[in-house]
């Protein structure tokens, strides 16, 4: 997506550690013009097929997922990463690396609002080695739910995890698809 690009281009920073901050636009300040045509292209890509509901991890592609569900006019549902009081005890759960902050986190969705035959769309903000998608493909499998594909902001192609999701047969659709940060230098694939 070529607008995604251009604002990642001008306000994007790489940092030490092969990290991309785009808190200005995507992840912390939401430039609610760009997810809203973001939303759009996501739900141009699967207009064709059906989606029940949408599946995010918090706190950051809750954003991005909420302004593409107006598309498809179904719920979001975001794996929270710690158990809360107002959680049931029965969850459904995954285990995932945080590439971001180096930990390891249970991520786990109610029961309730993640059932059998439902068809899901994954959405995040970032893709990089798939550990936080695949974490989320988990929780829908575990729920005998279906799996209509993965969409990311950006993918981070040379961590992987896009590839690797592809080659088991799942849907990837990422917005902005980055060859590399090699010294503090954004490259997009062409």
């Amino acid at each position: 997506m070529e607008l995604l690009k251009k604002t990642i281009s001008e306000k994007g920073k790489v940092l030490p550690g092969d990290v991309l901050k785009v808190d200005s636009f995507l992840n912390h300040q939401i430039d609610v013009s760009l997810l809203h045509e973001m939303g759009k292209t996501v739900y141009d890509n699967f207009s064709d097929c059906k989606v029940d509901k949408i599946l995010t991890v918090e706190a950051s592609g809750i954003a991005f997922a909420c302004l593409t569900a107006q598309f498809f006019c179904c719920p979001v549902l975001f794996a929270k990463k710690s158990k809360t009081s107002n959680l049931s005890a029965d969850v459904y759960t995954a285990e995932v690396q945080s590439y971001t902050h180096g930990v390891k986190n249970t991520i786990m969705v109610s029961k309730n609002y993640l059932s059998s035959g439902e068809r899901v769309l994954v959405v995040d903000d970032f893709l990089a080695r798939g550990e936080a998608a695949n974490g989320m493909i988990e929780l829908v499998e575990k729920a005998g739910a279906k799996l209509v594909g993965v969409v990311a902001a950006i993918e981070k192609v040379y961590q992987g995890g896009g590839d690797a999701l592809r080659k088991k047969g799942v849907n990837v659709f990422s917005l902005a698809m980055i060859d590399s940060l090699e010294n503090g230098k954004i490259t997009f694939c062409r």
